[in-house]
């Protein structure tokens, strides 16, 4: 991670009930606050999050000098204990939540940088006659950050198959993309369901959401 990539944070209340929704929405106004007052930035997903949005869990971003310390001080479960406001005679009082570190997202890749790409000529092989033999018109271009490559040798012209070899990185790197997308989404539906009723790195207690 560099220095100025922005950290993801899962915050989930698991399968818990209402209880542990309302745990979400005070955690994630605490460390937002904790947050400011450090200077970080902290951007809840605006598709899953709203003051009056009851959701199970939230995708956080935090940018800033300092965010990996704030976040690691999140990292684990939290507990909060409080009468239900929901069920008044419930005699459950102890609710948790977990926050979980989410791996980097890839950026979209929009218009390929030039200096991302290493392109080398290739003598053409296969059918084709001698004229192909003879002449490097194929090409082949790498994305130097991600290490693919592809090749186009479809035509007799070198630019045109280098015009060929970058459309079809371009394709290589969306689906690359989306691939890597899917495989995020997977990891944050499985940390969905692995928060620890115990062990809390954080209490909370009462109305007022106090630390203690």
């Amino acid at each position: 991670m560099t220095q100025n990539a922005s950290l993801r944070l899962l915050v989930t209340s698991g399968d818990g009930p209402a209880e542990c929704r309302l745990a979400l929405r005070h955690t994630l106004s605490t460390m937002e606050k904790a947050a400011q007052k450090l200077g970080l930035s902290i951007v809840c997903d605006p598709e899953q999050y709203g003051p009056s949005v009851d959701v199970a869990s939230v995708e956080v971003t935090l940018s800033g000098s300092g965010k990996e310390a704030f976040a690691r001080s999140w990292y684990g479960t939290i507990k909060w204990t409080c009468q239900s406001p929901f069920r008044p005679n419930h005699k459950r009082q102890n609710w948790f939540i977990g926050v979980f570190e989410l791996p980097s997202l890839t950026e979209d890749r929009g218009e390929l940088k030039l200096e991302e790409l290493r392109f080398e000529t290739l003598r053409v092989g296969g059918p084709g006659g001698q004229h192909q033999n003879k002449t490097e018109s194929a090409v082949r271009v790498t994305h130097v950050p991600t290490g693919l490559a592809v090749v186009a040798r479809d035509e007799r012209s070198q630019h045109r198959n280098k015009q060929l070899a970058v459309q079809r990185l371009k394709e290589k790197l969306a689906g690359l993309s989306v691939t890597e997308k899917d495989r995020l989404r997977k990891t944050q539906r499985q940390l969905h369901h692995e928060l620890e009723r115990g062990n809390p790195v954080r209490c909370f207690k009462g109305a007022r959401f106090k630390e203690i």
